[in-house]
């Protein structure tokens, strides 16, 4: 997988909107103003963000060694993949989905509502 590929799964999710956020030159991705996945180019490998509870990203990064806390974002929650192959896309995939349900979760039921 690479960052195109990652966005891409992310843009088609209902809802899905991209922006910049330039004091860490990466590309967010939001539902309702909610993040759910960040690229990160600085990291110096393929690198993504995304939410999970902290008992799955504890999980994760016990498991993974291409999991690892988030630089920027709250470590408890926020885990970046290193996509350099070593991962396989359905868990990455599957990681996004729980991301994003994570942020629906946060969403006023007008918001959903209009998804």
């Amino acid at each position: 997988m690479n960052h195109s590929a990652f966005l891409q799964y992310c843009m088609a999710k209902p809802g899905a909107e991209q922006s910049q956020k330039n004091r860490w030159n990466a590309n967010q991705v939001k539902v309702g103003g909610v993040m759910f996945a960040m690229v990160d180019p600085s990291e110096g490998r393929l690198a993504v963000s995304v939410k999970t509870s902290c008992e799955q990203a504890r999980r994760l990064r016990n498991e993974y060694r291409e999991i690892v806390p988030s630089q920027n974002l709250n470590k408890a929650h926020w885990s970046t993949l290193y996509l350099d192959g070593s991962l396989n896309d359905s868990l990455v995939y599957k990681l996004v989905d729980g991301s994003y349900q994570l942020a629906l979760g946060r969403l006023p039921e007008n918001s959903l509502q209009e998804l």
